[in-house]
């Protein structure tokens, strides 16, 4: 695959996820995917493919939302993004009940392409944001 491929696989990936395509990652992720960085939540704990496919169903029941891309760069097999992910907090997130407020979270994000698929991912995410967002933090001041 090409360095515009791995882009393209990419920003696919987002947007089967704003679709709430859950089957799409059978295709986009290999089986074998590792999370460097997964979401602070318990009760995934499937490895590969399969805990990312709970982390999924977890966010998009509780926040269904959209992925903006920001900047994408890419060299080799490494596909960097920049985005903005925002939602409403409809449903309970593990120890977060439902607040019906609407977030917006910042990430950066590194995936790894092996064989047409994602195969590792780590990612740096505003997480202080969406637990203030979330109420679970005050506010800093």
């Amino acid at each position: 695959m090409s360095i515009e491929d791995n882009k393209n696989l990419v920003r696919r990936f987002y947007r089967e996820i704003d679709a709430g395509n859950l089957d799409a990652m059978d295709e986009l992720v290999a089986e074998d995917y590792v999370d460097h960085s997964p979401a602070p939540f318990p009760g995934i704990d499937a490895p590969g493919r399969e805990g990312l496919k709970q982390a999924f169903r977890l966010f998009w029941d509780a926040t269904p939302g959209t992925h903006e891309i920001e900047d994408q760069i890419a060299e080799g097999d490494k596909v960097v993004t920049r985005l903005t992910a925002r939602g409403t907090h409809r449903g309970d997130l593990p120890g977060i009940p439902a607040t019906g407020n609407e977030m917006c979270m910042t990430a950066t994000v590194i995936h790894r392409v092996a064989n047409g698929r994602l195969a590792e991912k780590w990612s740096d995410k505003d997480v202080l944001a969406m637990l203030q967002q979330l109420n679970v933090i005050p506010p800093l001041n």
